[in-house]
């Protein structure tokens, strides 16, 4: 624990993590709170699981396309307009409902396209606000760990504030996005930090192939995670108990922020890349057992182990972004790792929503292991372009 009581004392570093954390909560809370609308606007599990999928989607969509464009005009002049924006979109699919269809798309494209990519900006800070190479690791591990607040936390914030109504879930959504994306760009280290020149090329980072097999797998992954919004509020409604959805999500969070904590709190023998298949193997065998889908106690014993090995899994992707990734474009190329998971998630709220429909609770949950196993297949398969030509580049 002494590596992360050193790196909140250096200076702006807890403003800078803290304030991202509560920018992002919208990203654990966006799509739980449509597919919850939606349901209680009259619509099916497979509309709800659409439009879940719509908002993932939309969000992988943004995240480069802002990223980008914080590479090339700095992060306040792009956060703050899509924060605003993302906000816009919450409040009016709040005021629409699900009827008109059309209106409703437009609502949740707009949520999801402009949110805000605090996530990757707060990747591309840190190696301008610490010190040197092992204390970005440390902040990387800190990161995928703490972010799992935002899945404990987002869920039951939905949960609670739908208990009003679904329409002050939406809002609160929204605004919780503003609040934290103020804290960074009023923050000094974000309005000052500017990218290092990039050679002009049109695919960016995704010019390293690397970079483009560390993508294909967390994609996979990501399948995995958008499987539970629709899967858990599935299992809740056959149990009749309106709060085991927010608790099976914020039981994997949990899991995964023990998990993080854990493994950041010390150094790892290996290279990341050989590290990486291991982390993906243990994920996706801790999803295989949801499929049981048995009773509460033990589901949330199964749910927080699922989540056990996602944190470190994402603290040793990180860190081979940061390899991997093209000088000039590391805020995209970190905007793309939230895509690539919104992409899955997308995928994979979609295809719970259909597993529901064919085999009910147990069918909702089974896409969570095929998108695990898949996520293993693509590392295992991509091993030679996943390791490292060149020692890291800290100035990006």
């Amino acid at each position: 624990m002494r590596a992360y009581v050193e790196f909140l004392r250096v200076t702006h570093a807890a403003r800078l993590l803290g304030g991202t954390l509560l920018g992002r909560l919208p990203n654990g809370m966006g799509m739980l709170a449509v597919i919850l609308h939606v349901r209680a606007e009259g619509g099916g599990y497979p509309l709800a699981g659409a439009l879940g999928a719509v908002f993932g989607l939309s969000m992988a969509a943004g995240q480069p396309a802002l990223g980008r464009a914080m590479d090339r005009y700095g992060q306040p002049r792009v956060l703050l307009p899509a924060a605003w924006l993302s906000a816009a979109g919450f409040a009016l699919l709040a005021v629409w409902g699900a009827d008109p269809l059309p209106l409703t798309i437009a609502a949740v494209v707009l949520a999801g396209f402009a949110t805000p990519p605090l996530e990757a900006g707060l990747r591309a800070l840190w190696t301008a606000v610490l010190p040197g190479p092992a204390e970005v690791k440390a902040a990387y591990a800190l990161d995928a760990a703490a972010q799992e607040i935002l899945f404990t936390v987002g869920p039951l914030l939905v949960i609670a504030a739908a208990t009003v109504n679904t329409e002050a879930a939406l809002l609160l959504t929204g605004a919780l996005g503003v609040a934290g994306t103020l804290v960074i760009t009023t923050s000094g280290p974000s309005r000052a930090w500017r990218s290092a020149p990039r050679e002009a090329h049109w695919a960016g980072p995704l010019r390293s192939s690397g970079l483009r097999v560390l993508l294909l797998a967390l994609t996979s992954s990501g399948i995995s995670l958008g499987v539970y919004a629709v899967a858990a509020t599935a299992y809740a409604e056959d149990r009749h108990s309106e709060w085991a959805a927010g608790l099976i999500l914020a039981a994997m969070s949990g899991g995964a922020l023990v998990g993080g904590l854990v493994y950041g709190a010390r150094p790892w023998p290996g290279a990341e890349h050989r590290r990486l298949k291991w982390l993906m193997a243990l994920l996706a065998a801790g999803y295989l057992p949801l499929i049981w889908a048995p009773d509460l106690p033990v589901m949330l014993v199964l749910a927080a182990v699922s989540g056990l090995f996602l944190a470190p899994m994402l603290a040793c992707s990180f860190s081979l972004v940061d390899r991997l990734a093209p000088t000039g474009t590391i805020t995209e190329a970190f905007a793309w790792i939230v895509a690539t998971f919104g992409v899955g998630g997308a995928i994979g709220s979609a295809l719970a929503g259909l597993g529901h429909d064919l085999a009910g609770v147990p069918g909702a949950w089974a896409t969570a292991g095929i998108g695990g196993v898949l996520a293993l297949v693509c590392c295992l398969a991509g091993a030679r372009p996943l390791r490292p030509a060149l020692s890291p580049v800290m100035t990006r």
